[in-house]
C-alpha cells in the first residue's frame, strides 16, 4: 500500500516529505497499511534531525509572533486557524519523528499501535483545518509561523522518558486548556464549522495525552520511579518557559492526569524559570 518495507522506513518518508498537505496524507496512508497489516515490521530507519518542511510559512521567533486574542473578523479566524494548522504540522512530524527515533527502546508493539493513531489523527488535524482554510480563501503558509515547536524534539531527542513528559504531557496537555476557549470564541463569531473542527480536535487530544501518560506510567514502572516525581524532574530539565492555570482539569483527568499533575507543572516550570 505504501512501499515501504518498515514502519520506521514509512516514519522517516513523512519526516522527510516537505509539502505540508503531501506529508499529512502520507502519515495517513501509512497508519491504514499498518493497521490493515500491509505494514508489518518496525524496523530501524534513522530518522533526519529536522523534518523537510515547504517553502513557506516565514518561521519566526516566537517573540516576534503577533498576539492574536479575538475570532471576530474574517482574518482574525483566518490567523487563528493558519496557527492551528502549524500546531497540528509540527504534531504530525513530533508523532512520526517519535516513532523511528525510538524504534530501538524495547518498547511493546502496543507502543508503535498507539502512537501510529496519533500520527494518523494528527494528519487529519492538518488537512481539516487545510481545507477550512481554502474555504475561507487562505491556505497554509500566507502568514508567518512561529519555529519554537521542534524545539522540544530536538531537546528530547535523547531520552524517550524525556520526550514523553515534554511534548504529550506537556504541550499536548496545554492544548486541552486553551482549546475550549477557542471553541467558544469561533462558536461566538457564528463560524461554527471551525468551532466543529477544533471539537474533533480536542476529542482526540484528550486520547493523545492520554497515550502520552500512558507510556510514561510504563516507563516509570519498569524503572521503578515514581511518576509525578520523574515528571516534575524532566519539565524542570527539559521545558522552556512557564505554563500557568487556568487548566483544564476535566479533560485532563479525562486523558489520567490527576489534579496533582497540574499543580506539579506550575511547580516545575517555576523551578526551571
Amino acid at each position: 500500500m505504501t512501499g515501504f518495507a518498515t514502519l520506521t522506513e514509512a516514519a522517516c518518508a513523512v519526516l522527510r516529505t516537505a509539502d505540508a498537505r503531501d506529508k499529512a496524507a502520507l502519515a495517513r496512508r501509512v497508519a491504514q497499511a499498518w493497521r490493515t497489516g500491509a505494514l508489518t515490521e518496525i524496523g530501524g530507519a534513522v530518522p533526519p534531525d529536522r523534518p523537510s518542511r515547504p517553502g513557506r510559512p516565514e518561521l519566526l521567533a516566537p517573540g516576534r509572533m503577533a498576539k492574536r486574542r479575538s475570532a471576530g473578523s474574517a482574518t482574525t479566524r483566518i490567523a487563528l486557524l493558519h496557527a492551528l494548522a502549524h500546531i497540528e504540522l509540527n504534531a504530525v512530524d513530533l508523532a512520526w519523528d517519535l516513532i523511528a527515533r525510538f524504534a530501538s527502546t524495547d518498547m511493546p508493539r502496543a507502543f508503535f499501535d498507539d502512537w501510529v493513531t496519533v500520527g494518523d489523527e494528527e494528519g487529519l488535524h492538518f488537512l481539516l483545518i487545510s481545507d477550512r482554510l481554502a474555504v475561507l480563501g487562505a491556505r497554509y503558509g500566507d502568514l508567518p509561523a512561529h519555529d519554537g515547536l521542534w524545539e522540544a524534539a530536538t531537546e528530547t531527542a535523547h531520552d524517550l522518558m524525556a520526550r514523553l513528559a515534554i511534548v504529550p504531557l506537556v504541550l499536548e496537555a496545554r492544548g486541552l486548556d486553551v482549546t475550549p476557549g477557542m471553541i467558544r470564541r469561533f462558536d461566538g463569531a457564528g463560524d461554527t464549522h471551525s468551532a466543529d473542527i477544533l471539537r474533533i480536535i480536542l476529542r482526540d487530544e484528550i486520547g493523545h495525552v492520554a497515550v502520552g501518560k500512558r507510556w510514561f506510567d510504563w516507563l516509570c514502572d519498569r524503572t521503578r520511579n515514581d511518576s509525578l516525581d520523574m515528571w516534575r524532574k524532566l519539565v524542570k530539565r527539559h521545558f522552556r518557559g512557564a505554563l500557568k492555570p487556568p487548566f483544564n482539569l476535566e479533560a485532563r483527568e479525562k486523558a489520567g492526569f490527576p489534579p496533582d499533575f497540574a499543580d506539579g507543572l506550575c511547580n516545575a516550570a517555576d523551578a526551571g524559570s
